[in-house]
């Protein structure tokens, strides 16, 4: 059996550190993690969260070089309140 100093030492973060290095909103993260598009967090204690860097390390580096496509501008000529003024449409 490996004694604790032969195992690798793993760094976690909190949740301040994380939003330093993965910029987005922790509404994000934690529906990302729910679809299983982010590194799960785990306990350290009732109420507290840590992720693995060394996990969302490689979650960063995956994202570098796999490019996300980015979405679809929405069409505003069919929105229900403030339409856009287009052709066929008298201006105000």
């Amino acid at each position: 059996m490996p004694s604790v100093s032969d195992r690798p030492v793993k760094r976690s973060i909190r949740r301040n550190e994380l939003r330093e290095i993965v910029p987005l909103a922790y509404s994000t993260i934690y529906e990302m993690e729910q679809r299983e598009e982010f590194p799960r967090r785990f306990a350290l204690s009732p109420r507290c969260v840590v992720w693995d860097l060394a996990e969302v390390e490689a979650w960063l580096e995956s994202r570098r070089t796999r490019p996300i496509p980015r979405a679809k501008h929405p069409d505003v000529t069919q929105r229900k309140f403030r339409p856009a003024k287009g052709q066929g449409r008298a201006q105000a």
